[in-house]
């Protein structure tokens, strides 16, 4: 009838109206975007030469704090010079190891990447001889968020602009930043997720303005008594927000890689999930939040023993249902975290 015609086209043109405002919205975005046709071209190499082929990345990022802990543990000095020894045992493997076949890039901390080895050449020089990416950790910790019940913030954007510059020149290829977001009674807030999808995206996009790739890491902790579904709650509400946050930043996604938590329940809570479990829950998560025009996903372990994440990470390969898996995801045989160690 004539009523339902109209609405009909009512709807029609209002349907319209939204795909020209956000078709308008991107390209105009797009025009404003600084990059280049060729830094996006090197951003895109960079990230598949980690990723392609199931590779993972090795987190050798530690403090100089957290690497004196290890060092204590074998009554070893926490020394510069005996730092620099550790990672060079790491770094020298014999090339028939083919240790590039299965990681695909390495995350150093600022002292490392200046580094050289005792013949002289620098670490950075060795990674790529091994067919390894060299990246850098870029963030500097967190801080308590005011207004917020003990929640954080990652601070670092400061100067990160000059520091990435820096690291560009001394061979870094791409960064991470790391945010943290805890499940707890009435939390995370509102704030604290927007506030570290906010920084995230302002992170991603000054990486890439220097010629970084950038890892946008927004991990929900698995410390706590939540159960699966609430960390799949959490996680989807976090990962929406970040990349709504990178859209509005213009960050590259295609010149970007994304490392989240496995979607687990609290490591305290009595009702434990199966790999099974957690691989569905995990997949769908990244379906329904993970834009496909980003180029892969590296999981952090999450405080997972390594038999756990290896089964889990098995678990989300082998996950098959009629939604897409459009990301490069690491091999089962590879788990990324400092379980390398």
């Amino acid at each position: 009838n004539t009523d339902t015609r109209l609405v009909k086209q009512w709807y029609q043109r209002r349907v319209r109206g939204v795909l020209n405002y956000y078709t308008n919205y991107y390209y105009k975005s797009n025009l404003r975007m600084s990059l280049s046709c060729e830094q996006k071209k090197e951003l895109r190499e960079i990230a598949h030469a980690i990723v392609d082929g199931g590779k993972g990345i090795l987190a050798a990022d530690e403090s100089t704090g957290t690497i004196g802990k290890r060092l204590a543990n074998i009554n070893v000095e926490n020394t510069e010079d005996n730092r620099r020894a550790y990672r060079e045992l790491l770094f020298t493997l014999p090339k028939e190891s083919n240790i590039g076949d299965s990681i695909g890039g390495c995350i150093l901390f600022e002292e490392t990447l200046f580094q050289n080895a005792s013949d002289g050449r620098p670490f950075v020089e060795l990674l790529r001889e091994q067919g390894i990416v060299p990246g850098i950790k870029v963030d500097k910790g967190v801080v308590i968020l005011p207004g917020t019940d003990g929640e954080t913030v990652t601070q670092g954007i400061d100067g990160l602009n000059e520091r990435c510059a820096k690291y560009k020149k001394a061979g870094a290829q791409f960064a991470k930043w790391r945010a943290v977001i805890k499940i707890g009674e009435h939390i995370p807030s509102q704030l604290a997720i927007q506030e570290n999808a906010d920084t995230l995206a302002r992170y991603a996009t000054i990486c890439q303005a220097n010629g970084l790739v950038p890892i946008v890491e927004p991990e929900v902790l698995c410390d706590g008594t939540h159960t699966l579904q609430q960390c799949r709650d959490v996680t989807e509400k976090v990962l929406a927000a970040t990349f709504k946050a990178c859209f509005d930043h213009h960050v590259y996604l295609e010149g970007s890689l994304l490392k989240p938590n496995m979607v687990t329940a609290g490591m305290q809570c009595p009702e434990k999930s199966t790999p099974e479990q957690v691989g569905e829950a995990t997949v769908v998560t990244l379906q329904r939040t993970v834009p496909s025009a980003v180029v892969g996903i590296t999981f952090l372990s999450g405080g997972q023993s390594e038999e756990d994440a290896t089964l889990n990470l098995n678990a989300i390969n082998a996950y098959q249902d009629a939604g897409r898996k459009p990301w490069l995801l690491p091999s089962p045989t590879v788990v990324h975290c400092k379980l390398v160690y």
